[in-house]
């Protein structure tokens, strides 16, 4: 029989359920987009500063001509503006994500992490993690400036929290977007058009700005139904600010009236399509 040395015994691999290298490598492209984004003061400089423009301008340029129906109260703009900002500014996270996915696949970093035994959804969920983990320190920003223009939160602290959580989850589900678009662009230079062309009209075509009432029928109904309206329109009920109706009645749009609700199945149902569509478009866009 022969001898069996130390050399022929080696460890056995060890075994781990899927669904933990999943998110232990989610957790390390998370770990490592974040780092990146540190190492870039000058892009947190940025992101931190154009919502701000937008708060001062709107606030003190425009807030003075655009009445809110059932508010006189001379703050009554600026109370109704910041959470329309706040849902601007977290679906601009989608942009994050074109850029820096085309970045990676530019760089060579995707091909990098192909390479590695990585489990591939968990190298599109770090990402849209990161991504979204970023607007925290925006909206904490955005939150001081909006107070020192005169908004205050009226509802209490749980449900604050609650509008915040929303925000953070609206700004995962168009990151998972973000990354499907970014996954078919050849170089961040068209990543950069491409991630902004379509939030323009998302964000503008809704209540995120101005009120509902004086919108053409057309226009008012497609700005019913996007889910930024409802977004801004929950946030706005639970920070307790004028939500731009004298009252919500029964005959309005399904997502007017529940817009919590339909805000969470409308996240639900751009996850479940848009997380398919990107992890298929990396599987196969690989060699």
């Amino acid at each position: 029989m022969a001898a069996v040395t130390a050399a022929d015994v080696r460890p056995a691999p060890e075994s781990r359920a899927s669904i933990g290298w999943f998110f232990h490598d989610g957790f390390v492209v998370a770990k490592r987009n974040l780092i990146q984004s540190i190492r870039v003061p000058e892009s947190i400089f940025f992101s931190l500063v154009q919502p701000v423009i937008f708060v001062l301008m709107f606030a003190y340029v425009f807030g003075g001509a655009i009445p809110i129906p059932g508010q006189a109260a001379e703050d009554a703009y600026r109370q109704y503006l910041i959470p329309g900002i706040f849902g601007q500014t977290v679906a601009f996270a989608a942009a994050a994500s074109t850029v820096g996915l085309a970045d990676d696949l530019h760089k060579g970093i995707v091909d990098r992490f192909r390479s590695l035994p990585m489990t591939s959804s968990a190298v599109l969920f770090g990402r849209t993690a990161a991504d979204a983990l970023q607007q925290v320190a925006v909206l904490v920003v955005l939150s001081i400036t909006g107070f020192i223009v005169g908004w205050r939160i009226n509802n209490g602290v749980l449900e604050a929290a609650m509008a915040y959580l929303l925000l953070l989850l609206f700004a995962y589900t168009v990151a998972w977007v973000g990354a499907w678009v970014g996954l078919h662009m050849p170089n961040p230079q068209t990543a950069s058009t491409a991630g902004l062309i379509w939030l323009f009209p998302l964000t503008f075509l809704s209540n995120a700005f101005v009120p509902l009432q004086g919108m053409p029928v057309v226009i008012k109904t497609i700005a019913e139904w996007n889910p930024v309206s409802s977004l801004v329109l929950a946030c706005r009920e639970l920070f307790g600010n004028p939500t731009g109706f004298q009252q919500i009645l029964p005959d309005a749009a399904w997502p007017m009236r529940y817009p919590v609700a339909y805000t969470l199945i409308s996240c639900t149902v751009v996850i479940a399509v848009f997380s398919v569509l990107a992890v298929r478009k990396y599987r196969s866009s690989a060699g």
